[in-house]
């Protein structure tokens, strides 16, 4: 190690001391996840600062929750997050097998292999089983049915907290995959685990848990003079306020006859009630809004016998305009000046309704026009369990859609890895440079 005063009188250190350090900090990351793996993995109790208690066993997860200083764990960290956006499933496995490769790597450079020559025989060893498992090992799902996809989920489901429960939720996984299946431009198959909502709901088992043909939103009408159900709905998805219109801070207003004050008030709310109007009149008959609806408008709404939803979440508004073929408007003023709105606006489904599961109400907008939308409901005792059910769920969503989208599967057990091994030992006998110790090395890991 070497050791210099820098101009920001910090210490530079280089060399194996930090290489060693680096490799210790990611095994102590990776020493975390190794009991979480596999179907005997065991849960963690993860307890933050302010006592809000999370128990899991996705990789993911768990890192997310701690606090990790060290740069190189960090990356680690980095990594596991992206492997759960990416593809939804395996954040611990990727963290486990880079800290065994940077382990391999470290003993190989303390033998005098220099570090150019041990990423160079990693990417070869990387190419050359990326080479072999789709030429010899993988094998068409078209050709295996809808039996290989249940078992994929199983697969998935196996080592999480709803194990025990692997038959149910992995049909009803793969149920909900293949109900919102689109073609594109391309021509390609595309399974969007986004058009999946899952929505969590306390009570009754897990295994009472269900799919619901459509879209589903966690909230109720804003008022019970509001009808239940609305036939041939038309959707309005609007992104401003529906309250009595207020005056905008910093504005001030001199009235010297009090009878213009009563004017000023009653223009406030013909502003409110005319933009409802317009709404109304272009042909809507189910109204979201991401902002607040006040007492005033809901009597217009209940007048006209529709059904209103007030701070209905960004994410869901743009999933449904998506789903109905709407677009959320965000204001009602055209170029000339005036206020404005477009029937070509509205998202078209053949039924929005209200119905109540466990203690809450949920709307379920049913047979989009434009788009397919599934909604899970899950149950459960209590929060804790919901939320890990939800994250199991989620991982197996993707990794159906992943096999799905790219229609080949690999054989499980460990023999896709023991195949690697061998071929990969034959391989580096081939070599006659030094990247074949790295490719032993990848070979002994695996």
């Amino acid at each position: 190690m070497s050791a210099a005063v820098t101009s920001i009188f910090g210490e530079r250190e280089t060399g194996q001391d930090v290489r060693t350090q680096n490799v210790t900090a990611v095994q102590a990351v990776a020493n975390i996840l190794k009991t979480s793996l596999g179907p005997q993995g065991l849960d963690k109790m993860l307890v933050d600062d302010i006592g809000d208690v999370t128990i899991t066993n996705d990789g993911a997860t768990i890192l997310k929750q701690l606090e990790v200083q060290h740069p190189a764990a960090k990356v680690l960290v980095d990594l596991s997050d992206l492997q759960d956006k990416e593809v939804g499933d395996g954040t611990t496995s990727v963290v486990i097998v880079a800290a065994e490769l940077l382990k391999r790597a470290n003993d190989l450079v303390k033998n005098s292999i220099h570090p150019t020559s041990v990423i160079a025989g990693y990417k070869l060893a990387m190419k050359e089983a990326v080479k072999f498992i789709n030429d010899q090992c993988t094998v068409k799902v078209d050709a295996l049915g809808r039996e290989v996809l249940v078992n994929v989920a199983r697969t998935t489901l196996s080592s999480k907290f709803i194990g025990a429960e692997t038959d149910t939720f992995s049909n009803l996984v793969v149920d909900a995959v293949q109900s919102v299946k689109y073609v594109n431009d391309r021509g390609e198959a595309k399974f969007p685990v986004k058009a999946i909502n899952v929505l969590k709901c306390h009570g009754k088992s897990s295994k009472e848990s269900f799919i619901v043909p459509g879209y589903a939103l966690a909230s109720g009408r804003a008022s019970q003079g509001m009808p239940t159900r609305v036939t041939n709905a038309k959707i309005a998805l609007v992104d401003f306020n529906l309250n009595k219109h207020r005056m905008a801070f910093g504005i001030q207003v001199l009235v010297e006859n009090p009878d213009e004050l009563q004017k000023i008030r009653e223009r406030e709310m013909n502003i409110a009630r005319e933009k409802i109007q317009k709404l109304i009149e272009a042909g809507a008959n189910v109204i979201l809004t991401t902002k607040g609806i006040d007492d005033m408008a809901m009597k217009y709404f209940v007048e006209n016998k529709c059904i209103a939803l007030r701070r209905v979440d960004k994410k869901d508004i743009r999933r449904i305009a998506k789903a109905t073929g709407g677009t959320v408007c965000l204001t009602l003023a055209t170029l000339d000046g005036e206020e404005k709105f477009d029937p070509s606006f509205l998202g078209h489904c053949e039924e929005v309704v209200e119905q109540r599961v466990g203690d809450n109400d949920y709307i379920f907008f049913k047979g989009a026009k434009c788009g397919k939308a599934t909604s899970i409901l899950l149950r459960g005792a209590n929060e804790f369990m919901l939320d890990e059910v939800e994250r199991s769920v989620h991982d197996a969503l993707c990794a159906v859609s992943r096999t799905l989208e790219c229609n080949t599967v690999v054989a499980g057990g460990g023999a896709v890895e023991t195949a690697l091994s061998i071929y990969l030992e034959d391989f580096a006998r081939t070599l006659g440079s030094r990247e074949q110790l790295a490719i032993a090395w990848e070979q002994e890991r695996l």
